[in-house]
């Protein structure tokens, strides 16, 4: 079975144009930092705080470009240790998710939802479906070999879209209990 890259995703927002205009400015825009895997999306010098009801996460990078909806993407463990009760979630999947504030140097935008918890998954092209044997929201196990750790991640879903490339993303917490490296890799089994 082929393997693929398994990438580590730390705590990160998205955010409407709206809420990045409250947050840094009116006519703000999100300057690029650097490129991340998936086709169109970077990392952005703009950076706010998170604030739940217990404490607060300084310095959160913002991705780009922005959304039509804020979301906030956090560990669990960063989820607890600010209050905020965060549902494990696909992207995108919001409603009665976490609530919490976001701060910037021009303002604030208090956010009813929008903190998850993301549900690790697996980007594909639709070739990249097909040589796996996979279809668009499959639920596959992943193998994680690593010096330290061997693992294998069930519940995996899969997300195929001519707009993706190749890559699994983990969130911090997973990538910690996996002992995972710079560059990791995965595999598809059948258990």
């Amino acid at each position: 079975m082929p393997k693929f890259i398994v990438e580590t995703s730390a705590r990160h927002v998205h955010v409407t144009q709206e809420t990045l205009e409250t947050l840094f400015g009116k006519g703000a825009t999100l300057t690029k930092k650097k490129d991340l895997s998936q086709p169109g999306q970077f990392a952005c010098e703009e950076r706010v705080t998170v604030v739940g009801p217990k404490k607060e996460l300084a310095n959160v990078s913002i991705l780009g470009p922005v959304r039509k909806a804020d979301q906030i993407e956090l560990s669990a463990t960063d989820a607890r240790s600010i209050g905020v009760a965060a549902p494990i979630r696909e992207s995108g999947d919001t409603a009665g998710s976490g609530a919490c504030k976001l701060v910037g140097p021009c303002g604030e935008v208090e956010c009813s939802e929008g903190v998850i918890v993301a549900k690790r998954h697996i980007h594909m092209t639709p070739a990249d479906a097909e040589t796996f044997g996979v279809k668009d929201k499959d639920i596959v196990a992943v193998k994680i070999e690593s010096a330290e750790r061997t693992a294998i991640l069930c519940d995996t879903v899969i997300r195929v879209s001519d707009k993706f490339a190749l890559a699994m993303h983990i969130d911090t917490d997973e990538s910690n209990a996996v002992g995972a490296g710079r560059e990791q890799y995965g595999e598809i089994v059948k258990l």
